[in-house]
């Protein structure tokens, strides 16, 4: 687990419904448990710093951090996405949100591209022509702010639901997708299993956040498709409930933890 990708989890999950700030101190404690030093830590926050994420502030505690509104929006819209509180309709207008643009030359900027509009939930056809089952929120903002040129479209496929099933399994590979869920399934359940009455309030914060750290890869690979546009039986609304049940049955005592933490 990487400092900065950690500390994205950490602002997101925890720091954010506390106000979206903590003391340098108490994050290098919170990251412990995790296996992060101290170094990796303060290089990551100057890090986020420079790209926008966070800035610095004066706590009563010490010197410490509080996130940007751009870092505000992010996180809220991954937590929508991480927790489901963003329903999905069961049933589908038959339109896609689809861009054509012009990819940037640079092969960072075409990378972080590519990174944030998977995000946003859009699949891609080729590296020009990109869809998504729904408006992706932000993503003029996102495009204007990489410079490209684009143009957007409500567009329905002329060969109706079969027609749109085909062009979905053409931007995601949803077979890969399937066995990314089962294999999170599987590698996770001996970890929250573990976690039982006699587990200190730092192995479930530990345990939880490892469990949240897995699941929120899957914002940058799963758009959460409309069912109309899945395949049966489909492994992620297992996967889903499966999350769902042990972050439940594990925040109470990581909320403990982290409370612990920014006390001291």
């Amino acid at each position: 687990m990487q400092a900065r990708s950690a500390l994205f989890d950490l602002y997101g999950d925890h720091l954010r419904p506390r106000g979206g700030r903590a003391a340098v101190a108490a994050l290098v404690r919170l990251l412990a448990p995790l296996g992060i030093a101290a170094p990796a830590v303060r290089t990551a926050i100057s890090r986020m710093v420079r790209q926008g994420w966070l800035h610095p502030l004066r706590l009563p505690t010490g010197p410490g951090y509080g996130i940007t509104p751009k870092a505000a929006r992010r996180l809220d819209a991954a937590g929508a996405r991480i927790y489901r509180t963003r329903k999905i309709d069961g049933g589908w207008d038959g339109h896609f949100d689809l861009i054509m643009l012009e990819p940037p030359q640079h092969r960072g900027a075409r990378a972080r591209l590519v990174a944030n509009l998977g995000f946003l939930g859009y699949g891609s056809i080729d590296g020009s022509t990109w869809i998504a089952p729904r408006p992706g929120e932000g993503v003029d903002a996102l495009l204007a702010e990489a410079g490209v040129r684009y143009d957007r479209f409500r567009a329905a496929h002329a060969g109706g639901t079969i027609g749109a099933v085909r062009l979905v399994e053409r931007a995601w590979d949803l077979k890969a997708i399937a066995a990314a869920y089962d294999e999170f399934v599987e590698r996770l359940t001996p970890l929250v299993t573990g976690i039982g009455p006699g587990a200190t309030d730092e192995q479930a914060y530990a345990v939880r956040f490892a469990l949240v750290h897995a699941w929120r890869a899957f914002l940058f690979r799963d758009p959460q498709l409309p069912p109309d546009l899945l395949p049966a039986g489909w492994a992620g609304t297992t996967a889903a409930a499966f999350f769902d049940r042990h972050a439940v049955r594990l925040r109470p005592a990581a909320d403990r933890y982290v409370d612990h933490c920014l006390s001291s």
